[in-house]
């Protein structure tokens, strides 16, 4: 939710529905780096929105953060997120930014170069949270997610364990019966594919191969601080590929990114969380199409 379409109709609104979270697209707490990412809101409508929050009772709350913006110091970022604790949320957001090709951010800049931070700056910026965060209390069970104790996102995880959920609306995605898909964007496209639906002829994409599920549940998993079951994935997928894992991520282990402790892997926190892609890509390298040929 942006704090600046935030009022106190719609935490009325909210609270009829039954909901019992809320989180606030705050990004950044200056000026000049909200306009930088196109936010219409201002500084002071975060203040506001969790002002109305409390005023309603509802503390469960969530403040997403951006890292990385054009012009960003390391000394912004902090108090970005100095700020956002003082605000004591239950959960906070914390991403570095993204530059996708066909966005607006995407023609204007290119990743690393000025005004955007160097590659070390962010680097920097994601240790900086994870400190700042953990040392008020936060627990960084996720790569970009942190919450007080009880209060982990629970939507969220359910990506993350890679378990079935629906999705309603234009474009929302589903993972269910094995399949992943996504309805139609457009509203013609998303009724007709509503009547198909009730004829049983939607199309509902195509089954995970088993080779998907195990590059998904790594993939996935992993972003967890918790990291994978051993077991578990033994039990999915076989004792041979637990051990083409393990020979795979061996080589991280010394560079400290990678934990294998109590029957489980994981990445370190925050080092491994900060180079899971490098990890990853490696397992992605290896596992595709390799180990599971015969199903």
């Amino acid at each position: 939710m942006d704090p600046g379409t935030f009022d106190w109709a719609k935490v009325q609104g909210y609270l009829a529905l039954g909901i019992n979270r809320i989180s606030l697209g705050s990004q950044a707490f200056q000026p000049d780096l909200l306009a930088a990412c196109g936010r219409t809101h201002q500084v002071e409508d975060i203040y506001t929105s969790v002002a109305l929050l409390r005023r309603a009772g509802l503390d469960n709350f969530s403040l997403d953060l951006i890292s990385g913006l054009p012009g960003q110091s390391l000394a912004d970022w902090r108090a970005s997120l100095e700020a956002a604790i003082a605000l004591q949320p239950t959960h906070v957001s914390a991403y570095d930014l993204v530059i996708e090709p066909t966005t607006v951010f995407g023609k204007r800049y290119a990743a690393g170069i000025g005004p955007l931070p160097e590659d070390e700056a962010t680097a920097q910026m994601y240790r900086l949270a994870q400190g700042l965060l953990t040392e008020a209390g936060y627990g960084h069970y996720e790569v970009s997610n942190y919450a007080q104790p009880g209060w982990q996102c629970r939507h969220n995880r359910v990506y993350w364990e890679n378990c079935p959920y629906y999705g309603f609306g234009m474009g929302a995605a589903s993972y269910t019966q094995g399949r992943r898909f996504a309805r139609p964007r457009t509203r013609r496209e998303y009724f007709a594919w509503l009547e198909d639906l009730a004829l049983g002829q939607a199309e509902l994409g195509e089954p995970l191969t088993p080779q998907d599920r195990l590059l998904e549940t790594l993939m996935l998993g992993l972003r967890l601080t918790e990291g994978v079951a051993l077991t578990q994935l033994e039990a999915a997928f076989g004792a041979a590929v637990v051990a083409q894992v393990l020979k795979t991520v061996q080589p991280f282990v010394p560079l400290g990114w990678v934990s294998l402790e109590e029957q489980r892997l994981g990445l370190t926190d925050p080092e491994g969380m900060l180079f899971s892609n490098q990890v990853l890509a490696r397992l992605f390298e290896v596992l595709d199409g390799a180990v599971l040929e015969r199903g």
